[in-house]
């Protein structure tokens, strides 16, 4: 409403100034487009960490008995199945919010409040367990420092550089994800130079790297599901799409080129590391690339593969962080999580500043946990949402009317419907596969917001409030 709207009865009665007021108060900061498919795409890479299929390569090569690139090709087809899922539903609902907006307006907004309570508990603690592994990487290389150091050291940077804003994070991004690809590029190519040389397989083709050394179509899969948590991060990006130009087009593109793209990586990286050592036995699993780094390329090589690394974790935690607070900021404005703190954006810097601190301050946890630990927080809230979403396409296309369908669903019943059930079944069977401390830590966390939704609801009488765009 206007000055220049205003009736006799706001006049009669007394609240002709106020609406005065109100008109004119300033408007109140929003997210910001400044995002790009170039950006996104870096972002979703970012959050990945295509160097982490080095620092997993030891540990799925042992589950896969030694077909690791064949792991990754069975999760990356799988993830392409469920990345065309968040790409459809990033059209429909070009919000922020990812799994927790596409849930509650297709299925329910009582189940779509739960799977966003369920995807905190992954976008909540994963910067931390990212921050933890970046500084676990330098506490060995550099052992007189104290391994909280670098975890705070990790969060300050990181914290600093989201709070100005993604397009100071997309600059940093670019540098850094280079200098990634360039360790990865060397890596590939003194495994290149030293199967030439005899060592491993001796030649550049062979079928071990898919087949392995006495590997099982279960051992596949068991590897496969380990190979999928690389993944994490492809879905994220969908909690900037108020922060992206052109959502409609933008999204899908980014979703399902950052699942290809990432997926491309894994396999070819751990391809040519798996001939130059076949098989499936360490002397460390967790430290197997680390070992091979120093076989091919020396101690020098090794410095360099480490620096790759801990900039691969930084840079995936200035995405994990950024991600984490627009879901928080989202709930926060839909009214379901207390809308003065996390609903507020900076006057400044148009950031959810404190639900970014919050991140942070979750982080700090880190100083008191391993990595084994920690990793087992994040896994269950992805699962969960990734299943979810996929099923969301197939509500979603079932009630869509003729032109609907014609305007949103291209791909009639195959993609539409058979894709998103294979893309959900995969994660359904990684989700009641994970470790029992997982499942244990996710079904509490979720009756926590069981209980949460019923004093929302009233007794789950009505629905969790939202956000609407006056």
């Amino acid at each position: 409403m206007t000055a220049q709207s205003i009736n006799p009865q706001s006049i009669t009665n007394g609240t002709a100034q106020a609406t005065v007021i109100e008109s004119v108060k300033p408007a109140e900061p929003t997210l910001k487009r400044t995002m790009g498919l170039r950006s996104v795409v870096l972002l979703g890479l970012a959050y990945m960490c295509p160097i982490i299929a080095l620092g997993t390569f030891g540990v799925i090569a042992a589950a896969s008995h030694g077909a690791t690139a064949m792991s990754y090709t069975a999760a990356t087809i799988a993830m392409l199945f469920t990345a065309a899922s968040y790409g459809r539903m990033a059209v429909l609902h070009p919000e922020a919010g990812s799994a927790y907006t596409y849930v509650g307006k297709t299925i329910s907004r009582k189940l779509g409040f739960l799977v966003g309570w369920a995807v905190l508990l992954d976008y909540m603690f994963l910067p931390m367990v990212v921050w933890l592994i970046g500084a676990s990487y330098l506490s060995a290389q550099f052992p007189s420092v104290p391994i909280w150091a670098w975890v705070l050291g990790f969060i300050v940077l990181t914290t600093g550089i989201n709070i100005v804003g993604l397009s100071v994070a997309d600059k940093v991004n670019f540098a850094l994800i280079s200098f990634q690809a360039v360790v990865i590029v060397v890596f590939v190519g003194l495994s290149i130079r030293s199967v030439l040389g005899g060592t491993g397989t001796a030649t550049l083709l062979s079928l071990d790297p898919f087949i392995g050394q006495g590997s099982s179509l279960s051992a596949v899969v068991a590897g496969g599901a380990i190979a999928a948590y690389s993944f994490l991060g492809f879905d994220a990006v969908t909690t900037l799409s108020e922060e992206t130009r052109n959502p409609k087009k933008t999204m899908p593109r980014a979703i399902l080129l950052i699942a290809a793209v990432g997926g491309l990586i894994f396999i070819t990286v751990t391809y040519f590391t798996q001939l130059v050592h076949p098989g499936g036995v360490f002397i460390d699993e967790s430290s197997a690339a680390y070992e091979i780094a120093a076989q091919i390329g020396g101690n020098l090589f090794t410095s360099v593969f480490i620096a790759g690394l801990c900039f691969g974790q930084f840079t995936s935690g200035i995405a994990t962080q950024a991600s984490a607070s627009r879901l928080l900021y989202v709930m926060g404005r839909d009214g379901v999580l207390p809308k003065r703190f996390f609903g507020r954006l900076s006057a400044r810097f148009d950031t959810p500043v404190l639900s970014i601190l919050l991140v942070a301050a979750v982080g700090l946890i880190a100083m008191f946990l391993d990595v084994a630990t920690s990793t087992s927080f994040v896994n269950f809230g992805a699962f969960t949402s990734f299943t979810l979403v996929n099923v969301c396409v197939i509500v979603a296309y079932a009630k869509a009317d003729a032109d609907t369908r014609s305007e949103y669903f291209s791909g009639g019943v195959l993609r539409n419907i058979l894709l998103p059930i294979l893309g959900a079944l995969f994660c359904l069977y990684l989700l009641v596969h994970l470790d029992v401390h997982a499942l244990i830590l996710g079904l509490s966390w979720l009756v926590i917001g069981v209980v949460i939704l019923a004093v929302l609801t009233k007794g789950f009488r009505h629905d969790p409030p939202e956000y609407t765009h006056d």
